[in-house]
């Protein structure tokens, strides 16, 4: 196995680009690093393919997303009761909400998100090139992600998704464009490491492995002339781990793609906590009804108002349908003898059929959750938000109803 490094000629749509190739196998690839949102991005991939010959174009994108950029109107047809059936909502608006960020760029600067990525898989088709999408999905990285940190962290990463929304700063283009420089983005990227190096590892250093691996395993399997080109277009914050990798990987490609491939485990603890204090609340109303009928009764009102009341408040700061609070009033008492579809989804469901979201909704989707009253004049935003909010409130009115009736009996 040899490894060279080398940088293209200067062109002028490549001045000061991020480019690196590295040799591995017989295959030579030309490693383009981008920012998501960059006019010279987009001239740099173009001039690539015009200038250079490639038997292959690889782009840092998973099947999901090239699809939705390759059809922005299938998003129109997504199924939210499917969504909510599977337990996919928070997928969803995390997808969304992550999206949102880079809307606000291409908004000031008149360019889409990924229009680098787009241009690289229009040039292959334009060449007849194959395109290999190396990425993994990005809901896997999302739960990689999500799980990897702790408890309290969790609120810091939602904290940060949901300013990264309302943030109305504006950004200078220069900005954009020194995200490029690879010695920024190492320092950056150290700084964050040291600060949550799990959400450091399942963000970049994953996905670095992951999309070598996959280099690795396109190039096995695709391709038969030696020697052979590929250009590789991806972020530039990945530009550095990716070429190392690709250069000091050992192991079996397909091996490495699956094991970063799956999906963490859910933890276990919240699942028992849970159900160790419905079991302890209702041990409790059992213990009451023993003392005394009417000591029973009142603890099991209390739970019915106290679940039903919560869950019946977080809808209705959704603002849905009163028919929607009421199916969330009568599904959150009932939680624990109906296991599957929690309180949010039932409620969630009955709003998404009552007040059906239109093709408007979903078009205008991403540009209405960038303000906050977006999220409650879009249909599928405000279906999403009623998920959210009374499964949060179901939650709250379990604590608090457990620790009411405890109190009532001691």
């Amino acid at each position: 196995m040899s490894v060279t490094e080398t940088v293209l000629p200067a062109s002028p749509n490549l001045h000061d680009q991020p480019i690196e190739r590295v040799q591995r196998d017989g295959v030579d690839y030309v490693v383009l690093g981008t920012a998501h949102v960059s006019r010279s991005s987009v001239e740099a991939v173009q001039t690539l393919l015009a200038n250079e010959h490639f038997d292959a174009v690889a782009v840092e994108l998973c099947e999901s997303r090239a699809q939705g950029m390759r059809d922005p109107e299938a998003f129109k047809q997504m199924d939210l009761f499917r969504v909510i059936r599977q337990g996919k909502a928070g997928m969803v608006a995390a997808s969304l909400v992550l999206s949102t960020f880079q809307k606000r760029l291409a908004d000031q600067y008149g360019i889409q998100p990924g229009a680098e990525m787009k241009a690289a898989m229009d040039g292959a088709d334009a060449q007849k090139l194959p395109v290999w999408l190396i990425d993994r999905e990005v809901g896997t990285t999302l739960k990689r992600a999500w799980h990897s940190v702790g408890f309290w962290q969790r609120f810091g990463l939602l904290g940060g998704l949901l300013a990264s929304v309302f943030e109305r700063e504006t950004i200078d283009e220069k900005e954009i464009e020194k995200l490029k420089q690879g010695d920024m983005l190492e320092s950056a990227f150290s700084e964050f490491a040291s600060e949550s190096a799990p959400l450091y590892r399942s963000l970049i250093a994953e996905r670095d492995a992951f999309m070598a691996a996959r280099l690795r395993e396109e190039a096995g399997q695709s391709i038969t002339a030696n020697p052979c080109r590929v250009l590789v277009v991806i972020g530039a914050g990945h530009l550095k781990g990716m070429c190392e990798n690709l250069r000091v990987q050992q192991s079996d490609p397909t091996a490495t793609v699956a094991e970063l491939a799956k999906s963490p485990p859910k933890a276990q603890w919240p699942k028992w906590l849970a159900i160790g204090l419905v079991l302890l609340v209702f041990v409790a109303i059992g213990y009451a009804f023993h003392r005394n009928t009417a000591l029973g009764a009142q603890a099991l009102r209390d739970w019915v108002l106290y679940t039903g009341g919560f869950a019946a408040l977080g809808a209705l700061l959704a603002r849905a349908h009163p028919v929607s609070i009421l199916a969330a009033f009568i599904a959150a008492p009932i939680k624990p003898f109906r296991p599957g579809i929690p309180a949010g989804g039932i409620s969630a469901m009955a709003e998404a059929w009552i007040r059906r979201p239109r093709v408007a909704d979903f078009e205008s989707l991403r540009d209405d959750i960038v303000h906050w009253s977006g999220w409650w004049t879009n249909r599928v935003a405000r279906t999403l938000l009623n998920f959210f909010l009374v499964s949060l409130g179901t939650v709250v009115g379990e604590y608090a109803a457990g620790i009411h009736i405890l109190k009532s009996l001691f």
